[in-house]
């Protein structure tokens, strides 16, 4: 497994140093002021790049617990990012401080042990009946519906869906479990990073300027093929047949088009551009992870239910 996680490494390795060359010549031609702002962006983007590969293939060749430990970190930042933006009240205190010291720390470690039953119900179900009525305790009825609902969707989407990626350490495919981590994050990353440049390109109609300003129907299209050929050309690393393949990156390349969209809709409620300014270039850790909130449990599911023993 290693020497297969190796060659993967490798390979990103190598598209990064090449991308950085090739940012560096065109940063240098470039004379118009959109130019150059384009290039900075996609250098830095780059940069920020390099940091989250060593980072997260780090953590996998180092094994699960630090696979697991690197993702709880991830989701404690992103609950953050998301509850800074998000308006609360005296009334939250409570329910917050179970959200980030009691919740997201046991569900980590119910996945750290795999156990599955608990993994799957414990936010959905008990700390969804927990919260609010800890919440009631405060006796502040101001706005209660949706006070409770911010809690239920910051946890459901920074905890309980990105812990899903992780979660494939789970299962037993045929195929080392890390690499199913990998394939996730390849597929999912490259599609973001391919709609942006296919939009850049050839975009000229906008998808939804009230949402998502930036992305256009021919960067969507041309960004979730080219990453749907990549996942089936990846196929080795899965359990999947080439056609099996294509249909699962294609399930991934939806999915996470929608939460990062979802994302970007609650973001533009808020007024904010960004969930944070941790990453040069790509904003918060939310603003990195905010597709696979919708394509971690989608693919962890379909690979659970059709590609375990």
């Amino acid at each position: 497994m290693r020497e297969t996680l190796f060659g993967v490494l490798a390979g990103i390795v190598a598209l990064l140093t090449l991308a950085s060359l090739v940012g560096y010549a065109l940063e240098r031609r470039a004379t118009k002021p959109e130019s150059i702002a384009t290039v900075r962006n996609l250098n830095a983007r780059t940069r920020s790049w390099w940091v989250m590969v060593l980072v997260v293939g780090g953590a996998i060749l180092l094994g699960p617990t630090t696979t697991v430990v690197l993702f709880a970190i991830l989701s404690f930042m992103a609950l953050r990012e998301f509850w800074t933006l998000t308006p609360s009240r005296r009334g939250d205190h409570y329910a917050l401080f179970l959200s980030f010291f009691v919740v997201l720390p046991y569900h980590y470690y119910v996945l750290g042990t795999e156990w599955y039953g608990m993994f799957v119900i414990f936010i959905p179900v008990y700390a969804f009946l927990l919260l609010p009525a800890v919440a009631t305790l405060m006796g502040d009825t101001n706005e209660f519906l949706a006070r409770s609902a911010k809690v239920q969707w910051g946890l459901m989407l920074t905890v309980f869906s990105i812990s899903h990626a992780p979660a494939l350490l789970m299962l037993e495919t045929g195929v080392p479990s890390a690499l199913l981590i990998v394939y996730l994050i390849i597929v999912v990353q490259l599609s973001d990073v391919f709609q942006y440049v296919w939009g850049k390109l050839i975009g000229k109609h906008r998808f939804s300027p009230n949402i998502s300003p930036s992305k256009t129907i021919e960067g969507l299209v041309g960004g979730g093929l080219s990453a749907i050929l990549v996942g089936t050309l990846l196929y080795r690393m899965t359990p999947f047949s080439p056609l099996q393949a294509a249909a699962v990156s294609a399930v991934i390349v939806v999915a996470g088009f929608f939460g990062g969209f979802v994302l970007s809709a609650i973001k533009r409620d808020l007024k904010a551009k960004d969930w944070g300014y941790i990453i040069e270039g790509h904003g918060g850790v939310l603003d990195r992870v905010d597709s696979l909130t919708f394509a971690a449990p989608l693919f962890f599911h379909v690979t659970r239910y059709w590609f375990t023993a």
